[in-house]
């Protein structure tokens, strides 16, 4: 029997030291980004940083993603021109946007660089896709809503790469305000710190065991899953599928939690695309996954209503 197509297997990285241990766990690209154009990243990467974390991928036959997915303003097309430059410069392997004037400059100063639309929750047919596809784009980052036939269904239908998440916390809510802090001016409370680093979470009154990490950047507030998505042991629909990457979500989680899931992925992937019994399942995620981050397959398997 022939080997299956192999997927990329995808990863978020937060600094320097994580994009080399990410690597050497088995990763096959990163994404990486700016505080300034990049929604939701574990941390923080200057144009020297990225440009540094490009040679360690390169050296390694690896990619790095650069993160531009924020909802831009006016004020924030000044400058927009030399960053993409700059990562050109770089040789970056690809830009996720889900603003068009990234697009739209991207092909005007670095038409080389791979360009992956990412708009969060608008990506969920293959029209929209072929739209995309049509204007430039060479990869969809498909939404978090979709069950697995919709996935398999807008593969069958588009022509170029189709990218979904297998691991991690999801957004489930995004406000260009800062919700925290004005409950806390509101309520007369003094000021905190309200980033990531804090460990802030909401709590629902009827279901009082499930958490739901909040915190606020220069881009808003952002309110994420009480759950983690687990889809190693699916693995093999997605790779049957031929989905082309398959991303696992680094935010709020350690470099030693990451490496080991990443090294789990990596041996389900491997196993499976060349017919060998898959030997790891979720119970070897459960046994090092945060007590207070159950998890769960998403919306992969779950019935939508609206």
């Amino acid at each position: 029997m022939s080997a299956k197509k192999k997927p990329e297997l995808l990863v978020t990285a937060k600094d320097l030291d994580e994009v080399q241990r990410l690597f050497d766990s088995g990763a096959d690209a990163l994404h990486i980004g700016g505080k300034e154009y990049g929604l939701r990243m574990p941390g923080h990467f200057t144009l020297e940083m990225i440009g540094e974390a490009t040679k360690i991928a390169h050296q390694n036959q690896k990619k790095i993603y650069v993160l531009m997915n924020a909802l831009f303003h006016n004020e924030m097309l000044v400058g927009l021109e030399e960053y993409i430059q700059r990562l050109a410069q770089f040789e970056v392997d690809g830009i996720v946007f889900g603003d068009p004037a990234v697009l739209m400059i991207a092909k005007k100063v670095a038409p080389q660089i791979a360009l992956h639309w990412n708009t969060e929750t608008t990506s969920t047919n293959y029209q929209t896709v072929n739209y995309w596809a049509k204007k430039g784009a060479t990869r969809a980052i498909l939404a978090r809503e979709l069950s697995l036939q919709e996935v398999i269904d807008i593969k069958q239908h588009v022509d170029i790469e189709v990218q979904v998440q297998v691991h991690g916390m999801t957004c489930i809510f995004h406000s260009k305000r800062g919700l925290v802090s004005s409950y806390l001016d509101f309520t007369g409370q003094e000021q905190k710190d309200t980033s990531q680093d804090r460990g802030l979470f909401l709590r629902e009154h009827k279901r009082p065991n499930e958490q739901y990490p909040v915190f606020e950047d220069l881009h808003g507030t952002h309110i994420m899953s009480a759950e983690d998505i687990c889809m190693i042991d699916h693995i093999g629909k997605l790779i049957d599928a031929e989905i082309d990457s398959l991303k696992i979500e680094g935010i709020l989680k350690s470099t030693n939690y990451l490496e080991k899931v990443v090294q789990h992925y990596r041996t389900a992937i491997d196993q499976y695309v060349t017919g060998n019994k898959v030997t790891v399942s979720s119970k070897d995620i459960e046994a090092i996954q945060p007590k207070n981050r159950p998890l769960g397959t998403g919306f992969y398997f779950k019935e939508q209503y609206y």
